[in-house]
């Protein structure tokens, strides 16, 4: 049996850990309260026609056993973190709501970044400094960490970071830098093109204008300097070529009523955003159709766009909620990058996708319609059933990455072999894209005695039991040769000791 060898970036980060959980005699001792524990996971997936029937394959079927042990010490101002991971699954499939299904990880020559059945990860590790002020609600943090914000469009994802957080009851703020530099995963060598030596700047602040009311700015500044890859005539192109790089800025207005803390017992609740974007931006030209170099290796585009977000949510009872959202976005927009699109907008303790569980849409040229509604039964039982309409703002340009990946073959005319395969291109001039029902329903059986300070860390209760999963029906802009209905299903057990 040959030897695990680890990335070097995944070996740097075990040994950081250790070196700051132990450096220090003081974070040696830990805390009084509970300081390490275990989460363990245990996934079913079922998957139809992510495809829509283009290709053979698309389907996932398997059940995935995920050990997260974590440990976590503090000492005055201090404070130091760390979570690992291991995963053995029956099929490639997703154990986590931060890992994606939309091409962020994908098959290459040489199996660089090809997520595998089994691998070992370091999800975590940082270490924090509360003394800046005397607010208890700040602390700057050093390391892998996870960011999120409470609608999950601007950051949502574990990245090395500095990172400054400042939360009392009247004014939240955020001040961070932050850049990728491996997944720290051992089934994952390469980043995603999109990460390579792409910094982020970002920062927001919030005030409480009055109770329950919010209101705040956000910015964020993403620098892309990353080497471009150009095609050789001659030589295949691999999936991995960095072939666009840029800057981009992004500042936005918000006001909310709270609307995703789910123990807010407002009768209403709403939420509404309002974000432009803008910057500049190199792409790769692709080779002439006769094989030759393009007279332009690259073109320089200045990218403008704009989205928003909209909602309101009626308590009917203080079991029963409904209500509806509204999201756009223009056909040069485009998200950071570190978002995931998961909130608590349905009011209860689960985190659903904003733009559906299997379409799973970006802000990106999509414009979304919902109507959905929720219930929940004290600390023991939640559940939320949504209806997402979609369209393209632009009938004649793509959308965003997502959770479909219908392709093109190109075959020979004799044989019926494939010769290539490419992205399917949508319909010229047909917006539609597709509906959309979620279910998410969930069963917590005790709550968790964990530190506060790991609140970002771990989003739930002890133990659990969700079904989350949704059905989606291609609309026009995807063509009559595609498959009517494609579904995307997780059965999730999670227990931590």
């Amino acid at each position: 049996m040959k030897p695990l060898k680890l990335n070097p970036f995944v070996q740097a980060g075990i040994g950081l850990t250790f070196a700051l959980m132990w450096s220090c005699p003081t974070l040696a001792a830990l805390t009084e309260s509970k300081n390490f524990g275990l989460e363990v996971k245990i996934t079913g997936q079922s998957e139809d026609d992510r495809d829509l029937g283009t290709q053979s394959g698309g389907d996932v079927n398997g059940v995935g056993l995920d050990l997260r042990p974590w440990v976590y010490g503090e000492s005055g101002n201090w404070s130091a973190y760390a979570m690992a991971q291991a995963v053995t699954s029956t099929d490639v499939i997703e154990t986590d709501t931060l890992q994606q299904s939309d091409g962020t990880t994908q098959q290459t020559d040489s199996g660089d970044r090809e997520a595998k059945k089994n691998y070992l990860a370091m999800r975590e590790f940082w270490i924090g400094y509360s003394g800046l002020t005397p607010y208890p609600g700040e602390q700057l943090k050093f390391g892998r960490q996870r960011l999120r914000n409470d609608d999950g469009q601007w950051r949502d994802t574990n990245i090395e970071a500095l990172n400054w957080t400042f939360d009392t009851t009247l004014l939240r703020a955020n001040l961070g830098v932050a850049e990728r530099f491996s997944e720290y995963r051992t089934d994952l060598k390469e980043l995603s093109p999109k990460d390579k030596d792409r910094l982020h700047v970002y920062g927001d602040v919030a005030y409480q204008w009055m109770p329950g009311q919010w209101a705040g700015i956000r910015a964020h500044h993403t620098h892309d300097n990353g080497s471009l890859d150009y095609p050789t005539p001659g030589e295949p192109t691999d999936t991995l070529d960095k072939t666009q790089n840029g800057d981009l800025t992004w500042l936005g207005l918000e006001a909310n009523s709270d609307a995703y803390n789910w123990r807010n017992t407002n009768t209403v609740n709403y939420w509404a955003s309002l974000t432009g974007m803008t910057g500049d931006s190199d792409t790769v030209n692709p080779l002439n159709a006769d094989g030759t170099r393009p007279a332009q290796a690259k073109r320089s585009d200045d990218l403008n766009g704009w989205a928003t977000d909209l909602g309101i949510r009626l308590r009917l009872d203080p079991q029963w909620q409904v209500g509806a959202a509204y999201a756009r976005a223009s056909d040069e927009y485009q998200q950071n990058g570190l978002q995931s699109n998961r909130s608590n907008f349905t009011g209860t303790r689960s985190r659903v996708h904003r733009f559906g569980e299997a379409f799973r849409g970006e802000m990106a040229n999509t414009q979304s319609a919902s109507l959905f509604g929720s219930w929940q039964l004290r600390d023991e039982y939640d559940a939320s059933l949504v209806y997402h309409k979609f369209w393209r703002v632009d009938g004649n340009k793509p959308v965003g990455s997502n959770g479909i990946n219908a392709v093109q073959n190109n075959t020979d005319d004799v044989t019926g072999a494939i010769l290539s395969t490419s992205t399917l291109p949508l319909r010229d001039g047909d917006k539609d894209l597709g509906q959309e029902v979620d279910l998410v329903v969930t069963k917590y059986f005790k709550q968790g005695l964990l530190p506060a300070a790991l609140s970002q860390s771990i989003d739930e209760p002890s133990a659990l039991v969700r079904l989350r999963g949704g059905v989606f029906k291609p609309g026009d802009a995807y063509g009559k040769d595609v498959d009517s209905y494609m579904h995307r299903a997780f059965v999730d057990v999670i227990w931590r000791f």
